[in-house]
């Protein structure tokens, strides 16, 4: 009998073939803000991202049928109330893409790996390594010149978006830790409720902003509805499953490493489709950008165990969870940029 790739040493070259699966939920991640662009413009954001997991739902549902019904009360009242800050995470970055290039968003997006162990230091009460700060310091200077080109212009109101949605983000994630209700739940159940919770927002919201739905769906051609697929597909079902067999068939670290890569190929994406033309200081400051972000990584302090878990009626993250599934997902505890 052959051996699976997770019963594989990791030295082995088959150790390539448990990396590719990983490195490509980075790549679609990384197209995601592309294909935002391709699908949505600012009156049809909301419609097209009822549409976009609504697609995903009722595939996701079948497969989380029996982890659903095991949940309890509390457990549906935890991944609903983080469901609504999805929803939010959603809204700030997926109007923060059609108003500011591919690039930009890839790359701001991902200073939510800086800012998530900044508020874990923040909550602990100990300050973080100064080699992190300094790290934090050369991200905030890669954004500046990355959306000011420089000092040149202000950031565009998509940069502002995409800012929010990064700080917003690190709060989920921080906020998804401490949570008890959520803290042992089976990961794909609670995150089939916070999409179904976020895509109910996204459909109340679409009753009074924009046009329904249905109409944009109608008015979609084949190059579009290709593109809406993609996004449902595999920037969320693929990118979900692919993290929950890749925390176990590897180390959580490898994963994290991997899927740092995203905001790399949004620039790519950006660059070489989108048409995204960046002058020498906005190039500057994205590789600024990179850099900062994986020296982030690489010196972030160890998350502590939350001291006052955050209660939810009767009501940290394991290692599997906080590097597995937003979310970004693909749901879930995790400081990537997860493109749900």
């Amino acid at each position: 009998m052959s051996a699976s790739l997770s019963d594989l040493p990791e030295g082995s070259s088959s150790s390539v073939l448990r990396d590719l699966p990983v490195l490509l939920v980075a790549v679609v991640w990384g197209s995601s803000f592309l294909a935002v662009q391709r699908v949505a413009e600012p009156g049809t954001v909301v419609a097209m991202l009822v549409l976009r997991f609504g697609l995903v739902l009722p595939l996701l549902g079948m497969v989380a049928w029996r982890a659903l019904r095991r949940l309890s009360r509390a457990e549906w009242l935890g991944g609903a109330a983080l469901g609504l800050v999805l929803s939010g995470i959603f809204l700030l970055e997926t109007y923060g893409a059609v108003h500011t290039s591919a690039t930009n968003a890839g790359l701001i997006i991902s200073l939510a790996m800086v800012l998530t162990p900044l508020g874990e230091s923040a909550l602990g009460r100990t300050a973080p390594p100064k080699a992190f700060l300094a790290a934090a310091g050369l991200a905030v200077l890669g954004v500046a010149l990355l959306t000011g080109d420089g000092g040149l212009r202000p950031p565009t109101l998509g940069d502002l978006l995409v800012l929010g949605a990064a700080l917003v983000r690190s709060a989920y994630v921080l906020a998804m830790a401490r949570t008890r209700a959520v803290r042992d739940t089976d990961m794909l159940a609670v995150t089939w409720v916070q999409l179904a919770v976020a895509t109910g927002v996204f459909s109340v919201v679409a009753l009074s902003v924009g046009p329904a739905p249905w109409t944009v769906a109608r008015s979609y051609g084949a190059g579009q509805w290709a593109w809406l697929l993609h996004l449902s597909l595999f920037c969320t079902l693929f990118a979900f499953f692919v993290q929950m067999w890749a925390v176990r068939a590897t180390s959580p670290s490898r994963v994290s490493l991997l899927l740092g890569t995203e905001p790399l190929w949004a620039a790519v994406f950006g660059i070489t489709l989108a048409g995204n033309r960046m002058g020498p200081l906005a190039l500057l400051g994205g590789a600024l950008v990179l850099v900062a972000t994986e020296w982030g990584r690489r010196t972030a302090p160890a998350p502590a165990p939350a001291p006052a878990l955050i209660r939810n009626e009767d009501e940290g993250e394991d290692e599997g969870a906080s590097e597995g599934a937003s979310g970004r997902d693909a749901v879930g505890p995790s400081a990537e940029p997860a493109q749900v």
